[in-house]
């Protein structure tokens, strides 16, 4: 069965979080030119699809809320708090009909809480230790968000060389909605020259592993990115542990743009490949069931403010 958490729950860490967040405003002695805090907006929106094979398809939009904060405690330990917010509209081609056989009846929006903590520790100059537990709620809207409760925790290890460039690795520990799961990714940030740059595009957690991106600063303030990662959205869809999750992978070129030391813009040009889509039920139930998603193209818009 999956996990049953009271929805006071996440309120208590949600507020807990947002009092640590503010604590580290009134607090952080922070240095010249250091930003400990950021807020992000991403808007991606995905090409019409065929769901398994016609007649069902189905066109995703998406927007995505971040804010983070940062504060290093002394020169070994520092801490970290983030709180995020998912809003995943879904809209089928062919609302009268149903998936799986007719086992499950279409929903329109997903929607996804977050929230962790993050502590990393430096013992010397080469070595850096991450621990990140995780805690998220993700439902459709015909399913109680309460009922829809996954932890997991982050934990990482990278070495920095003495030029300066990291290399690690890492691996997530998931207790996803009615699965655990273990994704073990590559943590990297390399940089070859003084313009070609290999690094993660995105955090390792519930939605997958970390990614590689390729990218090339042009200027201060302008620069391009070529990437891939496998992405995963696992969620609720009705009571007792039925769940689907979409499981894809995706490739991107970005072009960034630094408007200041605070402000920056980043719009992606992404393809949407191998995708399936599983549903997963109570082990009462008959299991899990697969249809395949073709695939499609996306455009996507983020920006990030820090202070």
């Amino acid at each position: 069965m999956g996990n049953r958490f009271d929805l006071r729950a996440p309120s208590l860490l949600l507020t807990l979080l947002l009092s640590l967040l503010y604590s580290f405003q009134a607090f952080a002695d922070r240095p010249k030119g250091h930003y400990p805090f950021s807020i992000s907006a991403s808007r991606i929106g995905t090409a019409e699809a065929d769901v398994g094979g016609g007649p069902q398809s189905l066109q995703r939009e998406s927007w995505l809320f971040d804010a983070k904060a940062n504060y290093s405690v002394n020169r070994q330990w520092s801490l970290g708090v983030n709180l995020g917010y998912a809003d995943l509209d879904y809209d089928w081609g062919n609302r009268g009909s149903t998936l799986f056989d007719g086992n499950l009846s279409s929903w329109q929006k997903v929607q996804r809480y977050s929230a962790g903590l993050s502590v990393s520790y430096r013992p010397d100059k080469h070595w850096m230790f991450l621990l990140a537990p995780k805690l998220q709620y993700a439902s459709a809207d015909t399913a109680p968000v309460s009922d829809a409760a996954s932890y997991g925790v982050v934990a990482s290890a990278m070495y920095r060389f003495d030029n300066g460039n990291l290399l690690g690795v890492g691996v997530a520990y998931l207790n996803d909605i009615s699965e655990v799961r273990t994704v073990p990714y590559l943590a990297v940030n390399w940089r070859i020259n003084e313009s070609w740059r290999l690094g993660n595009p995105f955090s390792a957690g519930f939605t997958g592993p970390a990614g590689l991106e390729l990218s090339y600063r042009l200027n201060p303030s302008i620069d391009f990115g070529l990437g891939s990662s496998k992405r995963t959205q696992r969620f609720l869809v009705e009571d007792d542990d039925v769940t689907v999750e979409i499981d894809e992978w995706v490739s991107f070129l970005r072009v960034g743009w630094k408007l200041n030391r605070s402000l920056s813009f980043n719009a992606y040009a992404g393809y949407y490949f191998n995708g399936e889509l599983e549903l997963s039920e109570a082990p009462m139930d008959s299991g899990e069931r697969t249809e395949e998603i073709d695939n499609q193209t996306a455009l996507a818009l983020a920006v990030e403010y820090k202070f």
